[in-house]
């Protein structure tokens, strides 16, 4: 089905759909087993929407939706408050404190619940849903953003020339090997001025308070 090409705020109630969505789609990315527990994946369901239900006053999420109105691809940006347990921090047991030189002068995000519909057409997807969660960042030109990326994305992030740093090895999670990393402006802003364009500012969503701050 042919995309809208547009974007939109997710609210709090389709948070259940954005979970269904992104544990479906990245184990169909990364994994052939027909046989994955239905129990295991709705408890993974579970955990992803009442993560994103904890941060959800400190997140944008961005949807992309075709014309019948579901979700194509997605991502997810938290300014951090440096009190709420973020994935990294759970999954991989990294401080983001102990890498910002600044501490609490910097400002933090993280970045998550990259997923896209499989087998879509459209090759900008990816490139517009980077765009929109490193926004915030390139922006204030200084901060750290933190991720969990599988290690096929982080391949096409460096062919784009976004620079990350590893952190850590990697975990199998989601189905897929997953490695934490870290980015800053100087790693984006090529990326950043090459693709700015690519946000739609035809129909404005409201900003989280303090999100850009």
């Amino acid at each position: 089905m042919k995309s809208q090409n547009y974007f939109e705020k997710l609210e709090m109630d389709q948070l259940s759909e954005l979970a269904n969505f992104v544990v479906h789609e990245n184990m169909s990315h990364h994994t052939d087993n027909e046989e994955n527990e239905t129990e295991h994946i709705q408890d993974m369901i579970t955990k992803m929407y009442y993560e994103d239900l904890n941060l959800f006053f400190n997140s944008e999420f961005f949807v992309s939706k075709d014309s019948s109105g579901a979700i194509e691809g997605a991502i997810r940006i938290v300014k951090w408050d440096y009190h709420q347990e973020l994935p990294i921090q759970k999954l991989f047991q990294i401080d983001p404190l102990q890498l910002s030189s600044a501490k609490r002068k910097t400002p933090i995000w993280h970045i998550g619940r990259f997923a896209t519909r499989k087998n879509i057409g459209d090759r900008l997807l990816f490139k517009k849903l980077m765009v929109y969660a490193i926004a915030p960042l390139c922006k204030k030109k200084r901060g750290l953003a933190f991720a969990e990326c599988d290690s096929k994305l982080l391949r096409a992030m460096n062919l784009l020339g976004i620079k990350a740093r590893v952190l850590g090895k990697s975990i199998d999670y989601l189905g897929s090997e997953t490695i934490p990393i870290a980015l800053d402006y100087e790693g984006l802003k090529e990326f950043y001025q090459q693709n700015k364009k690519l946000i739609h500012r035809r129909k404005p969503t409201p900003i989280i308070q303090n999100i850009t701050a």
